[in-house]
């Protein structure tokens, strides 16, 4: 078994062999795949690893690990501001995590999330595809709504005033 702590830089020249792996896989600092040609590999890593990234080479071949597809929801970002915060808000409030891109936003497949986007009238689709949601998303800075300390980090907080 090779052991993999860090990505690495390998020669793009080289034959792909692909792992393949699950999204909450990559998240992971201890794990172990098996790689297309049989080669095993253990991970004992200090972050997490991600779709694309090489682990291993040779002489005879790179090894780059492939997320796999998921079912996630599709759902096109109309070009009206307004209507763009809409469509955000109605993923964000449910605390999903997405991957934004410059025209659609990616979600879970969740039946949560359907019945909210159908309720507003945005419209979705359900596809299979390859899920890189943001770091920042789904709970990756434990936070509460209450006021105080705790409260959301990415919420703006005036200064105080000092009467």
């Amino acid at each position: 078994m090779i052991l993999v702590h860090t990505p690495i830089t390998a020669d793009p020249a080289l034959p792909e062999v692909v792992i393949a792996v699950e999204r909450r896989q990559l998240a992971k600092r201890l794990w172990r795949a098996t790689a297309a040609d049989g080669t095993e590999f253990g991970f004992e890593l200090a972050g997490p690893l991600e779709h694309g990234d090489a682990v291993f080479a040779n002489a005879a071949a790179r090894y780059v690990l492939r997320q796999l597809p998921e079912p996630v929801l599709e759902i096109p970002l109309p070009a009206a501001p307004d209507a763009a915060a809409v469509t955000g808000w109605a993923v964000g409030n449910l605390h999903f995590p997405i991957e934004a891109q410059p025209h659609r936003l990616l979600a879970p497949n969740d039946i949560a999330l359907r019945q909210s986007l159908e309720r507003l009238g945005i419209a979705y689709r359900a596809i299979n595809e390859v899920f890189r949601p943001h770091r920042l998303a789904a709970g990756a800075t434990p936070h509460s709504h209450a006021a105080g300390p705790e409260a959301h980090p990415f919420v703006f907080k005036p200064a105080a005033s000092h009467a």
